[in-house]
């Protein structure tokens, strides 16, 4: 007999995971603060998550997160950690994540100075960040930017703008660091000249295996691609939240402004004469490759006495010349009602079973692992 406890029920994918494994007869639900469970639906926010009193109690446990997952999944962490590999292995990294600068708020930072006048400062590249714009603008080959805050969700705390000093006043006037990146300036559009970026999902089981969902969704714009107008954020921005609010648009093209792989692939075949598999897909698997071996050491729960798991959004945007950009990674993604399904079965054959053997497995959990995911 196994036993689980929800800490917190606000992920529709652990929600629906957990329906599944409440209905099995060999588990059982605890209740209360307590982390003294098999199976822990822990906190989306890992720093509130009591990793030290796992594994004292003498029991198999497997928790949904990865302490330090924000490693991966914050904006100015993966930056330097990405910053790090490419020292040590040489990578270009540029050639698949845009022009970035970490960016912390000047009086926050000054703030923080004067409390704790011996600890190091962190870094700042706003002069970096000013030297490339100034060398963008002199040979003309486009200084457009866009600031986007390390605790920024739902499409807050972003701005697009082509003046440097805009950028970083903008910065100055939030709490959080920001990292400024360079713009995406020609995206390849859909037909009807709209953008989109694509969302993967990936999982990290208890040994670090890594999982690429074999499904995935571009999230599109409802309204028409405007280079020249910067300002009208639903024709730049493909995120739902503001998509859904913004756009009168929204749902016309694609319901909930979402197609799957299968649409694109034949919208590539049709206009670009490449298909997914040849062209996109390798440029991801090696991205997503990438970005989890280079925070690996800092993950991994192996000779700890508790193991994790872990799925996390990739999102990335398509230019003209079908090169893949990162743009960023999501630590607690929702997932499109379709593949909602199979995403849960294929989490629960991968990183739940092989730890905790069910005594009967459903019909549509027999061969998900491979099903569903492939393996990197």
């Amino acid at each position: 007999m196994f036993s689980y406890i929800v800490r917190d029920d606000k992920s529709s994918v652990y929600h629906a995971l957990v329906e599944t494994i409440s209905r099995r007869s060999h588990w059982t639900q605890k209740t209360g603060d307590t982390v003294k469970a098999n199976l822990i639906i822990g906190e989306r926010n890992t720093v509130k998550f009591p990793f030290g009193r796992l594994g004292h109690d003498g029991i198999l446990q497997l928790v949904n997160c990865y302490r330090g997952s924000g490693k991966l999944s914050r904006k100015t962490a993966l930056v330097t950690a990405l910053s790090s590999w490419q020292e040590s292995t040489g990578e270009d990294i540029s050639l698949w994540l845009p022009e970035t600068y970490i960016i912390r708020p000047q009086q926050r930072d000054e703030e923080s100075l004067r409390k704790k006048p011996f600890q190091v400062p962190k870094p700042d590249q706003r002069e970096e960040l000013k030297r490339s714009h100034a060398s963008k603008q002199a040979s003309g080959s486009g200084d457009i930017w866009i600031a986007k805050s390390t605790a920024g969700l739902k499409g807050e705390g972003i701005l697009i703008s082509s003046n440097s000093d805009e950028l970083l006043s903008f910065v100055d006037s939030h709490p959080h660091a920001h990292v400024v990146q360079k713009y995406i300036e020609n995206p390849l559009l859909l037909p009807g000249s709209r953008k989109f970026d694509i969302r993967c999902w990936v999982l990290l089981d208890h040994q670090y295996n890594i999982y690429l969902m074999k499904e995935g969704v571009l999230r599109t714009c409802a309204e028409p691609y405007e280079p020249e107008d910067i300002s009208n954020l639903v024709s730049h921005l493909t995120n739902h939240c503001i998509q859904e609010a913004h756009s009168k648009d929204f749902g016309k093209f694609e319901e909930g402004n979402e197609m799957f792989f299968d649409a694109f692939d034949r919208i590539l075949q049709e206009h670009w004469n490449v298909s997914l598999e040849e062209k996109i897909l390798p440029q991801i698997r090696h991205i997503v490759r990438t970005c989890c071996l280079s925070v690996k050491e800092e993950l991994s729960t192996a000779g700890l006495s508790y193991h994790s798991f872990q799925l996390y959004g990739f999102d990335f945007m398509l230019d003209t010349d079908l090169r893949v950009w990162l743009l960023e990674i999501n630590s607690a993604p929702a997932c499109a009602q379709r593949l909602l399904p199979e995403l849960v079965a294929g989490i629960i054959a991968s990183a739940i079973d092989p730890l905790f053997p069910p005594q009967h497995v459903e019909t549509e959990i027999q061969g998900a692992s491979s099903r569903v995911f492939e393996k990197l």
